[in-house]
């Protein structure tokens, strides 16, 4: 095989985004697969000998994967790296969109130290969701200094806000916090797509949403709220975490392939 593209050694961090959650493939390593697995299986059909670990753990706010994920992620001497970070912290109230970029810019920093390629992530714009939008200023705020990081840092954006596509409900899994099978697929694409890189993922159209009168919407609000809210707002309350006695999925650099 011939080599298509320059990286050989990829590495992910991050939380729930990067870990897979919302996914679910039980043939793959923490029973996730998500866009990154999606990802580095598109690189290893493009060049021999490639290796790819993925270090990311919901819940983990970005002072946890600067502390627990950076420092194995570059012992793996990875030529790729991607981090989606701070997501967490933004959700948190009273948290500075600003300061928050200020720690995400060290973390490039120490990313970039070895001479990696870095690809980042912005938020999406989550101004439909009926809760979530409350804090879509900060996210915008947020995303505006990631962009002002890329720039001073070198690294490669996924503009996850400007992809349209995740406006569709169907890209989410049905706790909304997450994303689902077709919404890791489609920023699977993406972020080929920002690397340069031919694929074969085609794009995935579902059909309409059928129509649904306000009733409706109000009963899967009320369900949604009881069943994915109030057990997210509980363990902000106790300082607990859907990370909690969770580890890497793919802690060593191995072939993706499943």
């Amino acid at each position: 095989m011939s080599q298509l593209h320059p990286w050989s050694r990829y590495v992910a961090i991050g939380d729930s985004f990067t870990e897979g959650i919302g996914d679910p493939e039980p043939e793959s390593p923490g029973g996730h697969r998500g866009w990154a697995d999606r990802v580095a299986e598109q690189l290893a059909e493009r060049t021999d000998d490639f290796a790819y670990a993925n270090l990311a753990v919901r819940g983990r706010l970005l002072q946890q994967i600067a502390d627990e994920q950076i420092d194995p992620a570059l012992a793996l001497r990875p030529d790729l790296i991607s981090i989606s970070a701070g997501g967490n912290d933004i959700l948190r109230p009273g948290t500075d969109p600003d300061e928050v970029a200020q720690r995400f810019d060290d973390a490039i920093a120490r990313l970039r130290s070895d001479g990696a390629t870095v690809v980042i992530f912005t938020g999406p714009d989550i101004g439909m969701t009926p809760v979530l939008r409350r804090v879509r200023g900060k996210v915008a705020i947020y995303n505006e200094n990631l962009r002002y990081v890329a720039a001073k840092r070198d690294a490669i954006v996924i503009d996850m806000w400007a992809l349209r596509e995740l406006q569709d409900s169907r890209m989410w899994h049905p706790d909304r916090l997450h994303f689902s099978s077709l919404g890791h697929h489609t920023i699977a694409r993406a972020t080929l797509g920002a690397l340069g890189i031919e694929h074969d993922l085609q794009p995935m159209r579902p059909e309409p949403l059928p129509g649904r009168t306000w009733r409706q919407a109000r009963t899967e609000d009320l369900g949604w709220a009881r069943e994915h809210l109030v057990p997210w707002v509980v363990r902000r309350i106790r300082h607990q975490s859907s990370g909690d006695l969770i580890t890497a999925k793919r802690p060593e650099a191995g072939s993706p392939r499943r």
